[in-house]
């Protein structure tokens, strides 16, 4: 395989969305190579009931259709996280919807969950060869009658499947999808998905993935219902609409959410505070703007149990889930800790 530079320039030289069908096809051909991540104990970790060889996850969004789960672990990849999967299949918002901004190493996307669908995303998940640790990203589609049914219908359809679920309500490209992360209504929705799991042959820990442009009732009130309700754990956080000071690229004012290294410092702002508000007694996965072990060891000391990454591979290319375990484990030594569990919430002690 040739080196991710010389490739680099290439794909950019294509629009986003082909250069990711592209990786996506690369993958199922098994071109892209395999990264395995280091064996070290100190990265090994117990959450949500799982073992996971290390804290670094593929975030949802890449593998929307459940294609590539598998050639995803091979790179490295701790666990990978499928969808966001609606339903019915769906197009998604009109083209174009991506969107590079080089210079500031970030994306800005208003893709609007375009996926094949579950009964198309069954079938991957029924012949794929169970290895690793899967997450199944889940929500609504955008001209549902009743979204808290699509969210129960997920459940339903992929329970023997997954490892665990992510309950998505914030993405900022479906209408009216973060209105579902404040008050009663959230409290019901939390409450219809909990008891869906609780009546299936196998019930895996329920995630809530939220956005970083919360209020600070909305924050309190999450936590509130993580806690009060039983969710197993909080991702924090999806994609951004606010637009930093300090962006520089031509696309920047672009519609949509901003994803990337500008996104690491309010995400992980959050996770913080999230991490108090819930002190500590729920898992918490930080996304947003990691490109380096040193990037996930900030989000772990801040609180995060796990994390996440996507946009920095469009940057840094293959095996970087393994560099980051490198990286990640380094630091660890270097601070005394012996596993990367005696790190969650450091900052905090």
């Amino acid at each position: 395989m040739l080196p991710y530079g010389l490739i680099k320039p290439l794909l950019f030289q294509i629009n986003p969305e082909q250069a990711h069908a592209l990786a996506i096809r690369s993958l199922k051909w098994g071109l892209a190579g395999k990264y395995p991540s280091p064996e070290n104990p100190a990265l090994k970790t117990r959450i949500l009931g799982l073992d996971f060889d290390n804290p670094v996850g593929l975030a949802a969004g890449f593998d929307k259709n459940a294609e590539v789960a598998n050639a995803m672990l091979d790179q490295g990849f701790g666990f990978v996280e499928i969808g966001t999967v609606t339903p019915k299949p769906q197009p998604g918002n009109a083209k174009p919807r991506l969107f590079r901004l080089n210079e500031d190493a970030a994306v800005i996307n208003r893709l609007g969950f375009n996926n094949k669908g579950m009964e198309f995303v069954e079938q991957q998940l029924k012949t794929r060869r169970k290895k690793g640790i899967l997450g199944v990203n889940i929500g609504p589609n955008k001209e549902s009658e009743n979204r808290m049914a699509d969210y129960v219908t997920g459940i339903r359809k992929f329970s023997l499947y997954a490892d665990y679920f992510t309950v998505n309500i914030s993405s900022p490209n479906t209408p009216g999808l973060r209105a579902l992360q404040s008050g009663k209504v959230l409290e019901d929705l939390v409450g219809q998905v909990m008891n869906a799991v609780s009546n299936q042959e196998k019930s895996p820990p329920v995630l809530l993935k939220i956005a970083p442009d919360l209020t600070e009732q909305d924050r309190s009130g999450i936590a509130e219902i993580a806690l009060g309700l039983g969710l197993d754990g909080l991702i924090i956080s999806n994609t951004t609409i606010e637009r930093p000071d300090g962006l520089t690229s031509r696309q920047r004012q672009e519609a949509g959410g901003l994803s990337g290294k500008p996104l690491f410092a309010p995400s992980t702002a959050l996770l913080a505070d999230m991490y108090k508000r819930t002190g500590g007694k729920i898992p918490l996965i930080g996304v947003g703007g990691v490109f380096s072990g040193h990037d996930a060891y900030a989000k772990i000391r801040a609180g995060a149990s796990l994390i996440q990454i996507y946009t920095a591979l469009i940057y840094e290319g293959p095996g970087l889930a393994a560099r980051i375990c490198l990286d990640l484990a380094d630091c660890l030594k270097r601070d005394g800790f012996t596993n990367v569990s005696d790190a969650v919430g450091a900052d905090h002690r």
